[in-house]
């Protein structure tokens, strides 16, 4: 699968990177599957009778991965001249035949990023078949647009229709081999959000319901549970035995693939089976007959001493039949007994209270004994902060109350409907436009299947012609801004310093001018601004961000404070945290050393983060906020 890239005309050539399991590397995977999402038309196909909706076939997949072409333009200043503004376009060609297509399209569907349409539960890449996103999927999708500034609008449908993963949580990875950096702090990030804020048992209503956004949202805040009894078996001295918290092997490899980065379930059995080494999960039972087949993953680390849950070594059985369940250390890992307001039983054979150290220490895991000692009583009382709600983090100014208002989806769209009903909505509104038409500016991408046309007319790549396409949205984004926000008169004029609103004017009077035609009036015409060139855009974001800037101030001093009081603003706190808890926490588990014992400190260190899809969180307020207003008749 060699990838050509050609520079303003500097053509190489390279192959894809491969991991010793065979599979590309991470990150490529990730990026080739969008940019083929993006060159592929989603419709409907049919199959055994059915249609599926934003759906593609596998031959589609694999002429458009026969020659598929990424471009990427990037603008900045002119290192010659600053004030001028340049634009570097990469393009990227991938080429591949159809028996490699298919088996790239193989490792789409090891990482959960595509399923089979007709067959979900199905795990191959057929040849005659029909695929669709997977929530997953969907999440890489969106995650790769706004950073490529794609215009994307052939698949808003499938956005808009379909669940996506609202919070994936990324596993660091080394970038020598692609492996995942295994550390105590990463599995206790990892098996936190695996557990979930409790326990996820799955409520009798859910059973029937047909609601696919219910379901994929009741599935993603933890491993489902339930409780397993086991017949007495006199003959080994064994009375009837009730075990809470269980799972079923097959599906921990499923949730894994689903709301992580694991690719694939070999890579998922052995995040599991680090589980089993640390003590969080402990196998029940696995009834599978004698002469059925069984793989087992099994896993080695060192252990910290002492009176540790940690073991040297861990296996996981991928068994359908296999069932674990959660161990008091997993619940305690978990912060379920702190949550519940109880204390772990003292039944359990894999929990001693001497051992409550043991998850909390760095991830030398006690190598060094009183550096590490230190260590861990001041990384506790971070993460200790760090649970804390949003607003306590931010104490120190409602400067950063309002970017965690604005970074939240959910939250900033509660403060939307709090600005909306006092009248201002218009400062968030160009806070927001602004952003967006700064990051469309700096890069602008595309992605096409070269066919024969386009190799006949060399002139007209799919790079230049999004490049002027993009240009041209541009031009109306910077035209729309000033008529809606700044304008005399406009629709939603803001209320900002004289001298600001004057320097905006003298700057659009002197560029009509001098481009020709008819005079400034204080609108901008769509004849005006069709002449404007690159420069003359960015000079126009300069003094956005100005005004941007005063915006900002205007609604951290003015709206914040009156904002943090509304009980809307403390419920919905609530709901955000209850979506994902432990966020902060994983945000800091990864934050200190995670090298193993033995590594050198130039080795790469590990970590975990989330990142947060904009479209699934604003649209699950949305349902939150239509069904509080539902259960509410009376409220205006």
């Amino acid at each position: 699968m060699p990838p050509h890239a050609d520079h303003d005309g500097q053509a190489t050539s390279h192959m894809m990177k491969t991991t010793k399991r065979g599979r590309p590397y991470l990150k490529d995977t990730l990026d080739l599957f969008a940019t083929l999402i993006v060159s592929l038309n989603l419709g409907p196909h049919k199959q055994f009778f059915r249609t599926y909706p934003n759906s593609f076939t596998t031959d589609e997949a694999a002429q458009n991965l026969a020659s598929l072409k990424f471009s990427q333009s990037n603008r900045g200043p002119d290192p010659r001249e600053p004030t001028r503004v340049v634009t570097t376009t990469t393009t990227t060609t991938f080429s591949m035949t159809r028996d490699m297509a298919k088996a790239m399209c193989q490792h789409f569907m090891d990482a959960r990023l595509i399923e089979n349409a007709s067959d979900p539960n199905s795990n191959l890449f057929k040849d005659r078949g029909v695929y669709m996103l997977t929530p997953k999927g969907l999440h890489v999708l969106e995650r790769f647009i706004s950073k490529n500034g794609i215009n994307a609008d052939n698949i808003h449908n499938v956005f808009v229709t379909q669940p996506i993963c609202i919070k994936l949580l990324h596993l660091e990875r080394r970038s020598a081999d692609d492996e995942i950096i295994v550390s105590q702090s990463v599995i206790t990030a990892l098996f936190r959000r695996f557990a979930g804020r409790s326990p996820n048992y799955l409520p009798q209503s859910t059973g029937t319901t047909t609601d696919q956004f219910q379901r994929y949202n009741e599935r993603s805040k933890g491993i489902q549970l339930h409780d397993t009894i086991e017949k007495p078996q006199p003959l080994l001295g064994r009375g009837q035995q009730h075990h809470k918290h269980c799972f079923h092997a097959v599906g921990a490899l499923e949730w894994l693939c689903d709301f992580t980065s694991v690719v694939g379930r070999e890579e998922a059995a052995e995040m599991a089976a680090q589980f089993v080494r640390f003590g969080l999960i402990h196998l029940v039972s696995d009834k599978r007959k004698n002469n059925d087949s069984a793989i087992i993953f099994t896993v080695r680390g060192s252990t910290p001493g002492g009176n540790s849950a940690v073991s040297q070594h861990g296996e996981f059985r991928c068994t359908a039949k296999a069932i674990y369940k959660i161990t008091d250390e997993g619940r305690r890992i978990a912060h379920w007994d702190r949550l519940a307001g109880e204390e772990p039983s003292a039944s359990s054979s894999n929990l001693i209270e001497t051992d409550r150290s043991s998850a909390d220490q760095p991830a030398d895991m006690g190598d060094k004994k009183n550096g590490s000692e230190i260590k861990l009583h001041r990384r506790a009382s971070v993460v200790q902060l760090n649970t804390q709600t949003p607003v306590d983090r931010t104490k120190e100014s409602n400067t950063g109350r309002l970017r965690y208002i604005l970074e939240e989806p959910a939250m900033r769209s509660l403060f939307r409907e709090f600005l909306r009903s006092n009248f201002c909505e218009e400062n968030l509104s160009f806070w927001l436009d602004v952003q967006d038409f700064k990051r469309k500016f700096n890069i602008t991408s595309s992605a096409a299947a070269v066919n024969s046309s386009s190799r006949s007319n060399p002139r007209s790549t799919p790079g230049q012609v999004a490049m002027e396409k993009h240009h041209e949205s541009l031009i109306n984004t910077a035209s729309v801004i000033y008529n809606t926000y700044l304008a005399p008169s406009s629709q939603c004029e803001l209320n900002i310093d004289h001298n600001l609103r004057n320097e905006m004017t003298k700057y659009l009077e002197d560029t009509v001018s001098s481009l020709g035609g008819n005079a400034f009036q204080g609108h901008i015409e769509p004849e005006q601004a069709h002449s404007f060139n690159a420069t003359q855009l960015q000079r126009m974001i300069q003094l956005y961000e100005r005004i941007q800037h005063h915006v900002f101030r205007l609604m951290a001093t003015d709206s914040v404070p009156k904002f943090i009081k509304t009980p809307k603003f403390l419920a919905l706190r609530n709901w955000v945290e209850d979506f994902d808890p432990t966020d902060s926490e994983i945000s800091q588990l990864s934050s200190g050393p995670s090298s193993p014992p033995g590594l050198s400190p130039h080795e790469e260190t590990g970590g975990a983060y989330i990142t947060i899809s904009q479209q699934a969180s604003e649209r699950e307020h949305r349902k939150a906020a239509a069904a509080a207003h539902g259960s509410m008749p009376n409220s205006p």
